[in-house]
């Protein structure tokens, strides 16, 4: 599940990011420093930051869009109307959205999600039903369920359970109807958020294979070659849209059965 990082020393902006966040949302994390909120990027999968507009925040801010433009920021802070210097501050840093203390309280979490890292490789995803072919309740269900879960490998088992069918019933009505294995859908889908992850020049191969769970680069380097004919590297350049195109233009299906 990926996470929400709340750079702050305010234990109530923790808890109205917390308390806001819609039920399955992403987990929010504390980070009370620039160190702590690194580790935290290192670490895991991060689908917004949301910091207080405060120094030395701000100059965190301008090193985090430098260095990791794809994952949003948001202020969160009790503006008063003489702060108008500091929206403006907002408005330069790029940031995603402002988040007023006391206004936006109840939907902070939801405004977080829609803005996400999450939700941008969703939209950069969006054609991916009709192209793979996944026509069917049961095939759309669970390629939504895959984008949720990219940051760690993922058994047609436990996807079964969740879905509440068996597990040959899953396999076997996934790919009918000419679309490619689950397998073969799961590794796509964790290959497209790879791309979308070294799109950021702050990551690199090893970072990426260790936030997502491959067992290692050259785990995350050989997926990427049967998935899309892209050395990680190259990743980057590609993207979500990328990535599917390749996989749509003759990686669909497994070299073994």
């Amino acid at each position: 599940m990926a996470t929400v990082a709340v750079l702050t020393d305010s234990r109530r902006a923790l808890q109205t990011v917390r308390k806001s966040m819609p039920r399955g949302g992403p987990s929010v994390v504390l980070c009370r420093s620039a160190p702590a909120l690194f580790r935290v990027l290192e670490s895991r999968l991060v689908d917004a930051i949301v910091f207080s507009p405060q120094d030395p925040h701000f100059a965190i801010v301008r090193q985090l869009r430098a260095t990791f433009p794809d994952i949003p920021t948001f202020a969160l802070a009790a503006f008063r109307p003489d702060e108008g210097e500091l929206l403006l501050a907002c408005h330069r840093e790029q940031v995603a959205g402002v988040l007023v203390e006391g206004v936006d309280d109840a939907v902070a979490g939801d405004l977080v999600q829609r803005a996400s890292a999450t939700a941008d490789r969703r939209r950069q995803l969006h054609d991916a039903p009709r192209a793979l072919r996944l026509l069917e309740p049961l095939q759309r269900d669970t390629w939504n369920l895959l984008l949720d879960t990219v940051d760690r490998p993922v058994r047609t088992a436990a996807l079964a359970r969740r879905l509440r069918v068996s597990r040959e019933h899953l396999s076997r009505q996934f790919g009918a109807g000419g679309a490619p294995n689950l397998k073969r859908v799961i590794d796509l889908t964790r290959i497209a958020c790879a791309a979308h992850l070294l799109g950021n020049p702050g990551y690199d191969p090893v970072t990426v294979a260790k936030i997502l769970r491959f067992s290692s680069s050259s785990h995350l380097s050989g997926t990427a070659r049967r998935i899309a004919n892209s050395s990680t590297r190259a990743l980057g350049e590609l993207g979500p849209r990328g990535v599917l195109a390749a996989f749509v233009g003759g990686n669909t299906r497994s070299r073994v059965g």
